[in-house]
């Protein structure tokens, strides 16, 4: 045996080869061409997929983002337009006042914030409007704007019309002027005005004050005419004239017990809130009043918001004009929706 050929084959010749001897052939360290050629073929085949994916993924979550941002913006023009259809009663914005350089008609607010309207200090956007007569959340066969559960409906205004003890709506900002609840100590200045004017607006269909709003400031005397009711007029139905108090708007022993329920669409930073009045005592306050409500996110990443009061004209219905922007935080996409919407238009 040769030495040294231990479990290898001898020098190859014919014979061995014939023989079954294995043999074995070395080559050159490294790959060859086929090699590299495939293996560079397979990391551009990987970069690709890899980045297909990547563009896929993005794309994934782009209209995914979007959706979401839709989403979003339908469901809050929805329950605003669905609020105004079916209210008796626009509260906010008001009507455009003389008495101030920014239109009171026009609420706008966009994130980051833009140059406040007119003179205004601060432009904050809110829409208000009384509760759609046929809600009834404590399921008690009542709807719940009817307060007193007489089967009438806002039919003896307390002087606080909206029974919150604040000017106006309780923590939201009437005028537009860039405060809440006006002159604390006075809960039935009901326009948040300037000069703390009381009760000097009564329902009859006119501008009593002539600050270009109408009727948006009665007291306890709901039409002013210091009767009970109307002068000459049985509201109950009893046989009786103007008997009671003369806040006894309905003639029925009580006063002051019916008042408008707000519900109240507001920016809270980038989040549009719905506030909702309820018939129970929310804040254990061990009343209910118009301080009892609950609050609801239901759009956000808003950057505007806008509503603005469309005064009616001859005959033509008074109208609400409504825009919504969303963008997403992540890419900058905007969704933007607008509506036109008649007031008490599904009623």
């Amino acid at each position: 045996m040769t030495r040294g050929l231990s479990n290898r084959c001898a020098p190859r010749t014919l014979q061995n080869t014939l023989a079954g001897c294995a043999v074995r052939t070395i080559r050159p360290g490294g790959y060859t061409l086929v090699e590299m050629l495939i293996a560079v073929a397979l990391i551009v085949l990987f970069v690709g997929l890899g980045g297909v994916v990547s563009q896929a993924l993005q794309t994934h979550d782009y209209v995914s983002d979007k959706n979401d941002l839709t989403r979003q913006a339908r469901f809050a023009m929805e329950q605003m337009v669905r609020a105004v259809g079916r209210t008796d009663r626009l509260l906010l914005p008001l009507n455009d006042s003389l008495e101030t350089n920014w239109p009171d008609n026009l609420r706008e607010q966009t994130i980051p914030a833009s140059t406040p309207l007119g003179d205004s200090t601060l432009a904050t956007a809110v829409l208000a409007v009384t509760q759609d007569r046929n809600v009834d959340l404590d399921a008690d066969g009542a709807p719940d704007v009817d307060n007193d559960g007489d089967g009438r409906i806002d039919e003896d205004f307390p002087t606080d019309i909206t029974n919150d003890t604040a000017p106006g709506i309780y923590l939201i900002d009437d005028m537009g002027d860039g405060t809440v609840d006006n002159f604390k100590a006075c809960c039935s200045m009901d326009d948040e005005e300037y000069f703390g004017i009381i009760s000097e607006d009564p329902i009859n269909g006119l501008d009593d004050d002539g600050d270009g709003l109408v009727d948006e400031d009665p007291w306890g005397d709901m039409n002013g005419d210091s009767c009970p009711g109307t002068c000459g007029v049985d509201e109950d139905g009893d046989g009786a004239i103007d008997e009671g108090t003369v806040l006894d708007d309905d003639e029925d022993g009580l006063s002051d017990e019916d008042w408008l329920d707000p519900v109240v669409f507001y920016l809270e930073n980038r989040t549009l809130m719905q506030r909702v009045p309820v018939p129970w005592d929310e804040d254990a306050s061990g009343i209910v009043d118009g301080r009892d409500f609950i609050v609801e996110p239901i759009a956000e990443h808003v950057t505007r918001f806008r509503v603005e009061r469309l005064p009616a004209k001859g005959n033509s219905p008074l109208q609400v004009d409504l825009i919504l922007e969303l963008t997403s935080p992540a890419n900058r996409e905007t969704v933007s929706l607008h509506s036109r919407v008649r007031v008490g238009g599904a009623l």
